[in-house]
C-alpha cells in the first residue's frame, strides 16, 4: 500500500541504456564526478551539442504514455492509502492493531518475494509482467465494493487482499525501476525521475483528499472503486507504449539463487549503497509504524472527520512536490551527496511537530511538520533512485533495486505492527512520539566516510567492467 514509484538486462546494458556509461551532470544534477551518457541520442531530450530539445522528455511518446499511466495509478494508490483504514475504522470498527496489521499486510510480500522478484524481473520481459501487476491490483482493490455490497466484508478479507496486492505492487515497483532506463537515455535519468517523483507526489497530495471527499459523496467502500480504475488505466498505457527492449541474454540462464546472492553481495559490499539502504530501512520501520497510526490518530484523538482526514494526509504529498521542485536546484548548489545529507539532517526534524497537533489552530503543527519533512524525503528519493540506477552494474539493475527495496521495505511490516502494538500498549500520541522520533535518529545512519566527505556521489558505477558480475558469481561457488 505504499508508495509505488517506484527494470531488464542484456550484456553490457540495463534496460535500454544506451551504452555503458554514467548519468552525466549535463543532466543537471549528478554533479561533476558524472559525466554524461554516450550513445546515439535517441529519446534522449539532450542534443550533441548539450542543449536540451523544447519540451525534453514530454517530446517522447513512451515517456508521456508511462507518466500519465503512473500519475493516474498514483492518484488511485494515494486514495487506498487513506480508503483502506477509513473502511477498517468507519465501516468496520476495527481496533487500533487492527489497522496496524492491515498496514502490515501491505508489506509483508516484501519479506517473502522483494528478493526473488529483481531475478525474475531481470529474466521476464518486463512490460508485459508491470502490466500482469496492474490488472491484478485493479481486481484485487474492486472485490472490496463488491464485498462490502454483499454483506461479507472483514478485516480478515481485508488483510488477505493487502497481502495479494502488495504481492503484485513489489513486481510492479522493481519492474518499474528497471522499466524506466529503456524509455529515456542514460542522460534524462535524472529529469525522468524528477518528473516520475513530482507527478507521484502531487498524486500523494491529491488522493487523501480526493479519497476523503469521495468518501462523504458515495462513502468509504466506494470510493476505493476509484483505486481499481486507476490500476487499469496505468495497464493500458503500458499496453500503448513500445520501448526497445532487448531479448534477455546468457546470463539469463543461471542459477536463480546465485542471481539473488550476487544482488546482495552486491549492495553489501558497496560503500554508498549500503548506508543509504541501512538508513532507509530504519526510517521506513519508522514511518510505516507512525503511519498505521495516523489515520487512528486523526479520527479519535484529534476529533476529525473523514474528509478533513483526507485533507490532512494530502500535505505530505505537497511537501513531496515541493521536494521535486527543488531537487534540481539543490543537487547543483550542493552537490548530490550534500544535498541528500542536508534534506535528510534539516527535513526529518520537523515531523516532531506532528504529535503536538490538536484542534482548532493546532493542525497547523501537523501542517508544518509534514510539509516539511516530506520536502526533505522527496529531494533524498530522488537523489537515492538517480544514484542506484546509474550506479548499478550492467545486467544487475533489477536485482539491485529489488535487493535495496527488500531491505527498506521489509522493515514496514515490522513498523506497522510495532506501530500498532505500541499504540495499544502506551496510547496513540505516545507511539507516535516513539515513531517519529526513531524516524529523526535514522539520520545519523547516513554519516559513512564517502557521504561526509565527498560532494557529490560518485559516477563510476556503470563504468565498472562488464565482467563485474562474473567475479561476483565465482565467489559465490
Amino acid at each position: 500500500m505504499g508508495s509505488r514509484i517506484h527494470r531488464r538486462l542484456e550484456a553490457g546494458r540495463c534496460d535500454g541504456f544506451p551504452n555503458s556509461s554514467r548519468l552525466g551532470a549535463g543532466s543537471g544534477a549528478m554533479g561533476s564526478r558524472i559525466h554524461r551518457a554516450g550513445g546515439d541520442g535517441s529519446g534522449s531530450g539532450v542534443t550533441e551539442g548539450g542543449r536540451r530539445h523544447f519540451g525534453g522528455l514530454w517530446r517522447q511518446r513512451n515517456f508521456r504514455l508511462l507518466w500519465i499511466g503512473e500519475t493516474v495509478s498514483q492518484v488511485g494508490n494515494a486514495m487506498a492509502v487513506v480508503g483502506v483504514p477509513l473502511v477498517a475504522v468507519v465501516v468496520l470498527h476495527a481496533s487500533t492493531f487492527a489497522v496496524g496489521l492491515l498496514t502490515a499486510a501491505g508489506w509483508l510480500p516484501w519479506l517473502v518475494i522483494g528478493l526473488p522478484a529483481g531475478a525474475w524481473v531481470d529474466r521476464l520481459p518486463v512490460r508485459p509482467v508491470m502490466i500482469c501487476a496492474d490488472l491484478l491490483a485493479a481486481v484485487l482493490y474492486g472485490s472490496v465494493p463488491l464485498a462490502a455490497w454483499t454483506g461479507v466484508l472483514s478485516i480478515g478479507l481485508l488483510v488477505a487482499i493487502q497481502l495479494a496486492a502488495g504481492a503484485a505492487s513489489v513486481v510492479f515497483m522493481t519492474g518499474y525501476q528497471v522499466y524506466l532506463p529503456s524509455v529515456v537515455a542514460a542522460a534524462d535519468l535524472i529529469e525522468a525521475n524528477t518528473k516520475m517523483q513530482g507527478s507521484a507526489s502531487a498524486a500523494a497530495f491529491a488522493g487523501p483528499g480526493l479519497a476523503g471527499l469521495v468518501a462523504l459523496v458515495v462513502g468509504a467502500v466506494t470510493a476505493l472503486a476509484g483505486n481499481a480504475v486507476s490500476f487499469c488505466v496505468s495497464a493500458g498505457c503500458l499496453l500503448g507504449s513500445r520501448p526497445s527492449v532487448p531479448p534477455p541474454g546468457e546470463r539469463c540462464r543461471r542459477n536463480l539463487r546465485k542471481e539473488i546472492a550476487a544482488g546482495v553481495l552486491l549492495l553489501v559490499r558497496d560503500p554508498y549503497l549500503r548506508p543509504m539502504t541501512v538508513f532507509w530501512s530504519a526510517a521506513n520501520f519508522a514511518l510505516t509504524g507512525y503511519t498505521a497510526l495516523l489515520v487512528v490518530f486523526l479520527v479519535r484523538i484529534v476529533g476529525l472527520s473523514a474528509g478533513w482526514v483526507g485533507v490532512l494526509t494530502a500535505v505530505p504529498g505537497l511537501g513531496g512536490v515541493l521536494g521535486a521542485l527543488v531537487t534540481r536546484r539543490v543537487t547543483v548548489r550542493f552537490g548530490t551527496a550534500r544535498g541528500l545529507l542536508l534534506a535528510t539532517w534539516l527535513g526529518m526534524p520537523a515531523a516532531l511537530l506532528i504529535p503536538l497537533t490538536g484542534p482548532g489552530s493546532r493542525l497547523v503543527c501537523y501542517v508544518a511538520g509534514a510539509l516539511v519533512a516530506y520536502t526533505g524525503m522527496g529531494i533524498g528519493n530522488i537523489i537515492i533512485a538517480a544514484f542506484r540506477q546509474a550506479h548499478s552494474p550492467p545486467g544487475m539493475c533489477g536485482r539491485v533495486t529489488a535487493t535495496q527495496r527488500f531491505f527498506i521495505f521489509a522493515t514496514s511490516p515490522m513498523g506497522a505492527f510495532a506501530g500498532g502494538s505500541v499504540g495499544t500498549w502506551l496510547g496513540i500520541r505516545p507511539a507516535l512520539w516513539i515513531m517519529l522520533g526513531m524516524a529523526v535518529a535514522s539520520g545519523s545512519l547516513l554519516c559513512s566516510r564517502g557521504l561526509v566527505a565527498d560532494r557529490d556521489l560518485p559516477g563510476h558505477g556503470r563504468s565498472r567492467p562488464v565482467d563485474q558480475q562474473e567475479t561476483i558469481f565465482a565467489n559465490l561457488n
